[in-house]
């Protein structure tokens, strides 16, 4: 793995891609959601990273530049309104919890990030689900201001919903709480007009920002492809075959975490699978899995969990395949 050390940061080459893919995606989001964002990112990068040197410092090591995707990444997951404690207590956790307990980089099973990111979900649930604010559009947008937060959003921009959790409402709940065709068109989910986190509202840019860095490798292919038809078979058959209120595959898709999960949080590459034939159902247990928890849970997207729940077991399922590689034949095939 290219890298170059200096006394404080061991910079990975894949994390530098990755980062580089996370730039557009936060100058969006300062533009659809004002410098608040801005400074949010800062402080979390600044936590993670004191956070991570605390322990790397006793061992005569620098941090690893991938504390610093941890930190954008667990940004992009957070709502824009989300108080800067909160933040910092979430990065501190996942970057302990989530990676330095395990020995730090190259060792944790758990994406930091969304470990991070799963304690303030389950510790500060209102804030993490009832505190969204509809982004600015029209140019200068976000540029000309600062944002929003839970405390001082007027009416006009403060909603309770984002579009995945609206999916989930019948025709009548949707009519009562105002929502409009609008807020639910393909057009509003591909260009991020919606509320959402910070990072996720806009699908078209979320996706190109994912080809790049799958084109740089650093994220797998495999475990995106995977993903993306472990999610569309599933949701399919349940749009057809499963509860009245399923979403279509495509609309749900867009509304939710799925394309940022997928591309940027599923393809760690420390905490997905490590062999080629687990990538393949390492992803594809995550789109299955995010299908499901979003279909059948209270919750409007299952990305988050369905990740966690695949990194638990991705170093049982690259220990079984190595085992099956060991035992296969030499010969010719």
């Amino acid at each position: 793995m290219p890298q170059t050390k200096t006394r404080w940061i061991n910079w990975q080459q894949p994390m530098k891609h990755v980062l580089t893919a996370c730039a557009p995606l936060l100058l969006f989001a300062i533009y659809s959601f004002g410098w608040r964002v801005a400074a949010l990112a800062a402080v979390v990068a600044a936590a993670a990273f004191a956070t991570e040197y605390a322990f790397t410092r006793r061992w005569n090591e620098p941090a690893s530049s991938a504390v610093f995707v941890s930190a954008i990444l667990f940004t992009f997951s957070l709502p824009p309104t989300l108080p800067f404690w909160m933040a910092v207590v979430g990065i501190v956790f996942g970057i302990v919890f989530g990676k330095m307990v395990y020995g730090g980089f190259g060792r944790n099973v758990f994406n930091p990030a969304l470990t991070g990111r799963a304690f303030i979900y389950i510790c500060f649930g209102n804030y993490l689900t009832a505190h969204w604010t509809a982004p600015w559009t029209g140019f200068p947008a976000g540029l000309a201001r600062w944002g929003w937060t839970a405390a001082t959003a007027p009416p006009d921009v403060f909603t309770t919903a984002t579009p995945g959790s609206l999916l989930k409402l019948s025709a009548d709940t949707l009519a009562a709480t105002g929502a409009t065709a609008a807020d639910l068109s393909l057009e509003s989910l591909i260009l991020g007009t919606t509320p959402g986190v910070i990072g996720g509202t806009s699908a078209a840019l979320t996706l190109l920002c994912g080809l790049y860095i799958v084109w740089r490798k650093a994220a797998s292919y495999r475990i995106v492809i995977a993903g993306f038809l472990g999610y569309f078979v599933l949701q399919t058959l349940f749009w057809r075959f499963g509860p009245a209120d399923a979403p279509d595959p495509l609309r749900a898709a867009l509304a939710g975490s799925l394309v940022i999960g997928i591309f940027f949080y599923a393809t760690d590459p420390v905490s997905a699978s490590q062999t080629n034939p687990g990538r393949w159902i390492f992803g594809a247990a995550v789109g299955a899995l995010s299908a499901t928890i979003a279909t059948f849970s209270a919750w409007p997207a299952g990305t988050m969990f369905a990740i966690l729940l695949a990194n638990m077991f991705a170093p049982i399922l690259d220990i079984a395949i190595r085992a099956r590689q060991k035992r296969r034949p030499t010969g010719g095939r």
